[in-house]
């Protein structure tokens, strides 16, 4: 009698997936592409404006809706891949980031621009969201400082490469209108396979629960937020005017109407924000806070006196100096207010942090495209910078009067999250 092998096993196949460090690069290379596509509408503005005969002010209001998504997403989603998962939050992000590229690519009329724009502020708001958690997950000591400054640096970087590949594109490829975006569907498609291939960091999944989370200030830090918001309102406002009617303005002063030159200026803010932050990362908060309000201040009164000079050269070289102040400044005030936030109210205060910065970004914007309807573009820009100018300085004096006798929890407050400017 015969005894029958057991029968053996089939063979299992794993999924493959990135490694650890692959896909901690995939996160910082979709935040810095989610704000490179955010920028990348802001060298065809002018171009849009032309062949549809739209005012300024809906020029902004097409800028302003993209920042309502952004926030909306952040407000209802924002810790959506903490219940189902990063992967699957990534994922559907950037799908629905290549739909609202292709709406932009088939764009005839400012209706498309306003659907494409705000569903690209949906979709970038959660995978900002998304990916920032994941890149503290899947860095290899979880240091909360290299994620934070990561975050920070590939979103100012995205920005300002959106824009100035963009212009290059535009002025030198070919159908102008819709090759950015054509490179963009290439771009987000592979990083779709990357998401797809990533490791899912996120052990313990829950079942969705989309919810509100409502801006609330704990009473003892409503000090600290309040010095906190004013500094992100003049970072983020001079930022919102160079992104929506930056490009406009670089035309005028460099006597130019080629594309690229409205593409260098934003890139002169932003890139300069960006290395700034490099530079300075380990300065105390209300030292970042302090200086960088003050080269803000100045660089924005540069910008105005560059525009009654008519100097292209000067104006460059003041949007670099206003970029320096720009990311110091934030990165200060940011850090400051992380600094105190209570753990059990953490979500509810940043909730009001997103809601003053995206106003921030926008209303003013707004404003802008308004005043320039009447005053016309350059005395808009006069006025709005000298107002900017006086507010940041009224942020340097409160930071330095309210600066702590030692940086209590400035190691701490080094790996806060940065919460990217976009266009």
């Amino acid at each position: 009698m015969t005894t029958a092998s057991p029968t053996a096993a089939p063979p299992t196949h794993r999924r493959y997936e990135l490694p650890p460090t692959a896909a901690y690069w995939l996160m910082a290379a979709i935040i810095g592409l989610a704000l490179f596509a955010s920028a990348t509408p802001s060298p065809l503005y002018a171009t849009y404006r032309e062949e549809w005969g739209f005012s300024s002010f809906v020029l902004t209001a097409i800028f302003a809706v993209y920042s309502a998504g952004v926030l909306a997403a952040l407000l209802v989603a924002g810790r959506i891949s903490d219940d189902v998962g990063r992967r699957p939050v990534l994922v559907g992000s950037l799908v629905v980031l290549l739909l609202s590229t292709a709406m932009f690519v088939a764009a005839n009329s400012v209706l498309w621009l306003f659907a494409a724009r705000a569903l690209q502020g949906v979709a970038t708001g959660v995978a900002l969201g998304s990916a920032g958690a994941a890149l503290l997950d899947l860095h290899p000591r979880r240091d909360s400082h290299s994620a934070g400054l990561a975050n920070g640096f590939f979103s100012t970087a995205g920005m300002g490469l959106g824009a100035f590949i963009a212009a290059v594109l535009v002025q030198y490829g070919p159908i102008p209108m819709r090759l950015p975006y054509l490179v963009l569907l290439v771009v987000f498609g592979a990083l779709l396979v990357g998401a797809l291939l990533m490791p899912e960091p996120v052990a313990h999944r829950r079942p969705l629960n989309l919810r509100f989370e409502a801006p609330h200030v704990p009473p003892a830090i409503r000090g600290a937020f309040v010095l906190s918001g004013l500094g992100v309102l003049a970072s983020w406002s001079i930022g919102g005017l160079f992104m929506s009617l930056g490009p406009q303005l670089a035309a005028i002063e460099l006597g130019t109407d080629n594309h690229v030159a409205g593409g260098l200026a934003i890139l002169a803010l932003t890139g300069s924000g960006s290395i700034a932050q490099l530079v300075f990362q380990r300065a105390a908060p209300h030292r970042l806070t302090t200086g960088g309000a003050v080269v803000l201040a100045v660089g924005l009164a540069s910008v105005v006196g560059s525009l009654s000079l008519n100097s292209g050269a000067l104006f460059l070289a003041a949007s670099v100096l206003t970029g320096v102040g720009w990311g110091t400044a934030f990165l200060g005030a940011l850090r400051s207010l992380t600094a105190v936030i209570p753990a059990e109210t953490r979500a509810r205060t940043m909730s009001a942090f997103y809601l003053v910065a995206y106003s921030s970004l926008s209303i003013p914007a707004l404003a802008a495209g308004l005043t320039t309807s009447s005053l016309g573009l350059l005395p808009t820009f006069r006025i709005f910078g000298a107002v900017v100018a006086v507010l940041a300085l009224v942020v340097a004096v409160a930071a330095h009067r309210t600066r702590p006798t030692r940086a209590v929890g400035a190691d701490r407050a080094a790996g806060a999250p940065v919460v990217p400017i976009a266009d």
